[in-house]
C-alpha cells in the first residue's frame, strides 16, 4: 500500500453555491480499450442525454488507455465536432490509471465514470451526482443488488458479482452493496485526498476507492440502478477476479496493520454530528458500549473454554490465572482495535500493559469469588465454579469497561488537534478555503502533470441550454 503520501484533512461538505455558466460542474470519463466499434455511439447518447437533463456545464472525457485500434482516431473526431467532448491519451493499460489520470487532472468539482457500454441506464446519473453537488455526500454508486435495481445479467455474472461482494463484507467489513458497477462518482476535493493513497490501477481500483473511503469515516450514497449485461463485454472474469482478491489480500492487510494514515482524513469539527459536544451525552458511549459488549461476550467463551481446558491438567486457581491471562491479552487487542477505533502499533505495549493490571484487577475479583467458593464448600462441583465465575466476571467486565474508557482508551477530544505529516511539497490547509497561511493543497498524482489543486468550493449557475428543446417534455 502506498504509506509515503500525507493526505491531509479533509474540507468540510458544503453545497456547491452558484457562478457564470460555462464553468463544468461534472466531468464523466470514459476509459477505453480498443473500443472503436462502441466509443462513437456512446458518446453521441451521453451528450444528448446531458445536454437534455443536466441542469448544469458538463464535460465527457474519453480516458484512451493505450488503445491499439482507432479508437483514438475516433476519440479525436468526436472532439472535434462536440465541444463538450475531450480526449486523454494514456501509454499504458489499466482503468484505474486513466481515471487517476483524469480525476487529477480535472478542474471539475464533481467527477464521475462510467463504461462504454453503457449497461446502467442514464437515467441514474442525475440521481448518482446530485448528493455530490449538494454537500450531502462524498463518494457516489450506482447499486445493481439493491431492493428496487432492475437487472438484466446471465446467472454467472450474477453469481461472480454477489460472491465478490460477500467477499468484500466478510473479509474487509465493507458496508456498500455493489463495488464492481462501473457507474460512479466522487467530489474533487474529496478525490485529491483518497487518489494519493490508492495503489491499484486497474479493475480493482474503485474498490479499494470505495473500502479507503468508508473506513475514513465519508458518506458513500447508494443509487438503485436499470442495468443490462454486455454479452460482448472484453473483460476477462478469471483474471479480473483472481486480481480483485490479490488486492483484497493487500487491503486487508494493510488496514489491519494500520499502515494506511486514514486517521489523518479527519473532518473539521461540526461536519459530522458525532464530532460535536453536546451536554450529558458522552462522544461515542453508545457506540463503544455495544462494541465492548460483543467483545466481552466472545472473551468470555473463549476465557470458558481455556478454564475448562487448563482445569483438566491443573487447579482451579492457576486455571483461572492462566485463561485470563491469554483472554485479557485478546481482549484488550480487541477492544483497542474494534471498540475504541485505535489502529496501528503506536501506543500498543503501553495499552497491554496497562489491559494486564486491568486483568490484575479482573483476577482478583475472580480469585477471591473462587477462595469464598472453596471456603462454602470443600469439593465444589463444576458447574458451581463456572457459574460463581461467571457472576464474578460480570461484575469485572462492567469495571474493566470504565477502566477502558477513562484509563486505558481516554477520550483525548480535548487535546486532539488535526494530525498533518510534514511533506517537502505539500502544504495542509485546515478548512476547506485556503489562506494566506494555508495555502492550497499539492499534489502529484498518477501520470498526471503537476499542479495545484483550486478552491474545492466552485461556483455554479444553473444552466439550461436547451429548455426550448422540443424533445425535454419536462
Amino acid at each position: 500500500m502506498r504509506t509515503d503520501s500525507s493526505p491531509g484533512t479533509l474540507p468540510a461538505r458544503e453545497h456547491l453555491p452558484a457562478a457564470p455558466a460555462g464553468t463544468p460542474v461534472l466531468d464523466v470519463v470514459i476509459p477505453v480499450y480498443n473500443e472503436e466499434k462502441d466509443l462513437q455511439p456512446c458518446v453521441r447518447r451521453l451528450h444528448e442525454h446531458l445536454a437534455r437533463t443536466f441542469p448544469y456545464a458538463f464535460r465527457i472525457t474519453i480516458a484512451d488507455n493505450a488503445s491499439t485500434d482507432t479508437t483514438p482516431q475516433v476519440a479525436a473526431r468526436l472532439a472535434a465536432e462536440i465541444p463538450e467532448v475531450t480526449t486523454f491519451r494514456l501509454e499504458q493499460k489499466g482503468r484505474g490509471r486513466a481515471l487517476r489520470a483524469v480525476w487529477s487532472a480535472s478542474d471539475a468539482p464533481v467527477l464521475a465514470y462510467m463504461d462504454v457500454d453503457l449497461s446502467t441506464d442514464l437515467n441514474a446519473l442525475l440521481p448518482l451526482v446530485a448528493p455530490l453537488i449538494s454537500g450531502h455526500s462524498d463518494l457516489a454508486i450506482g447499486s445493481r443488488l439493491a431492493r428496487s435495481s432492475r437487472v438484466v445479467r446471465g446467472p454467472k455474472r450474477e453469481f461472480i458479482s454477489r460472491a465478490y461482494n460477500l467477499i468484500l463484507r466478510g473479509s474487509l467489513q465493507a458496508r456498500f452493496s455493489d463495488a464492481q458497477c462501473g457507474f460512479k462518482a466522487i467530489r474533487r476535493d474529496v478525490a485529491q485526498v483518497l487518489l494519493p493513497l490508492i495503489e491499484d490501477t486497474g479493475w480493482f481500483f474503485d474498490t479499494e476507492m470505495l473500502v479507503l473511503a468508508e473506513r475514513a469515516g465519508l458518506r458513500i450514497h447508494e443509487v438503485p440502478v436499470d442495468w443490462v449485461d454486455d454479452p460482448d463485454s472484453t473483460v476477462h472474469i478469471v483474471k479480473t477476479a483472481t486480481d480483485d482478491l490479490k488486492g483484497v489480500w493487500r487491503v486487508g492487510r494493510a488496514l489491519a496493520t494500520g499502515s494506511l494514515p486514514l486517521d489523518r482524513l479527519a473532518r473539521p469539527f461540526g461536519d459530522d454530528p458525532r464530532d460535536r459536544e453536546i451536554k450529558d451525552v458522552p462522544r461515542g458511549l453508545a457506540r463503544q458500549l455495544v462494541g465492548f459488549c460483543v467483545v466481552g461476550g466472545l472473551s468470555t467463551l473463549f476465557y470458558l473454554l481455556l478454564y475448562s481446558g487448563f482445569r483438566v491438567f491443573t487447579g482451579s486457581q492457576a486455571a483461572n490465572a492462566l485463561a485470563l491471562l491469554v483472554s485479557a491479552i485478546a481482549n484488550t487487542a480487541a477492544n483497542r482495535r474494534l471498540t475504541f477505533g485505535v489502529r496501528g502499533r503506536g501506543g500498543a505495549v503501553r495499552h497491554q500493559a496497562q489491559g494486564l493490571v486491568v486483568f490484575g484487577i479482573g483476577l482478583a475479583l475472580t480469585s477471591g469469588s473462587l477462595a469464598a467458593l472453596n471456603a462454602a464448600t470443600s469439593e465444589p462441583a463444576h458447574s458451581t465454579e463456572l457459574a460463581v465465575l461467571i457472576a464474578a466476571n460480570l461484575a469485572a467486565t462492567v469495571l474493566r469497561f470504565l477502566l477502558f474508557r477513562a484509563w486505558v482508551f481516554p477520550d483525548l477530544r480535548d487535546s486532539e488537534t488535526p494530525v498533518v505529516a510534514s511533506h517537502p511539497t505539500a502544504s495542509y490547509p485546515t478548512a476547506s478555503r485556503p489562506t494566506a497561511s494555508h495555502p492550497t493543497t499539492r499534489f502529484r498524482a498518477g501520470e498526471a502533470a503537476d499542479g495545484t489543486w483550486a478552491d474545492a468550493t466552485v461556483q455554479l449557475l444553473p444552466v439550461r441550454p436547451h429548455d426550448t428543446d422540443a424533445r425535454d417534455f419536462r
